[in-house]
């Protein structure tokens, strides 16, 4: 299973799962919200790492980033679409 599937997975439990979402957004207030969230994800029997979040993040943009006016240079700023710690926050707010 990659990253993608387990947040995707991870992301459905927090949304049936009130205790679940309230400790996955409680990460949000940590100094390193980062490390917090992937230890929370352990816990629950998710292995995700840090590096994998912010690569999974950068792989998602890029491939954003190609599908859009032909990709490279020409394509337009996409403010905070490499953030998947971000983005599954907001999906499961």
């Amino acid at each position: 299973m990659d990253v993608y599937e387990k947040l995707e997975e991870l992301q459905e439990k927090a949304l049936h799962d009130d205790t679940i979402r309230k400790t996955l957004l409680k990460t949000r207030e940590e100094k390193e919200p980062i490390l917090a969230f992937c230890k929370r994800c352990q816990e629950l029997g998710y292995e995700i790492y840090p590096m994998e979040l912010i690569n999974a993040g950068e792989e998602f943009y890029a491939t954003m980033r190609r599908s859009t006016n032909g990709g490279g240079e020409n394509s337009p700023k996409l403010s905070g679409e490499d953030d998947m710690y971000e983005l599954f926050m907001t999906a499961i707010k």
